[in-house]
């Protein structure tokens, strides 16, 4: 039986295109299984919740995960829940972080990049061996 990588990929609603974008991209390799650990777009604790409910659902699917996978355009240097998904990922439960270079990016977002095991380029090879080698294959 195949390894299942448990994944927390982190996202902006605003920017959800590209959290879109990397599901696909996985989907696409069905000998890499991996299950979503992410808070779902359709939980009402995103327009319900408080912020302290929102963090609280993100700290317990980041424990269950075996690593964070960021999308590490600059955009995520402005973002307060990715700032916490870091500090949660990193400081709580030592989990590796996989930051993930957007295509149309130049820019890596240095927090993205300090926090980060590693930085790979947006392909679906790249991604997959770096999940591999960093969270454990």
């Amino acid at each position: 039986m195949s390894r299942i990588y448990n994944l927390f990929i982190s996202h902006s609603w605003a920017y959800s295109d590209q959290y879109d974008r990397l599901v696909r991209l996985l989907n696409q390799a069905p000998t890499f299984p991996y299950k979503n650990y992410s808070v779902p777009r359709d939980s009402p604790i995103h327009t319900r919740g408080s912020d302290a409910e929102l963090y609280a659902a993100i700290k317990e699917q980041i424990r269950s995960a075996s690593c964070v996978l960021i999308a590490a355009g600059v955009y995520a240097s402005h973002s307060k829940w990715i700032d916490k998904e870091i500090t949660i990922a990193a400081q709580e439960y030592s989990k590796p972080i996989i930051g993930i270079k957007p295509h149309e990016n130049v820019n890596v977002s240095s927090k993205v990049r300090a926090a980060a095991a590693e930085i790979v380029a947006w392909r679906k090879a790249s991604i997959e061996a770096a999940i591999v080698r960093v969270c454990g294959g």
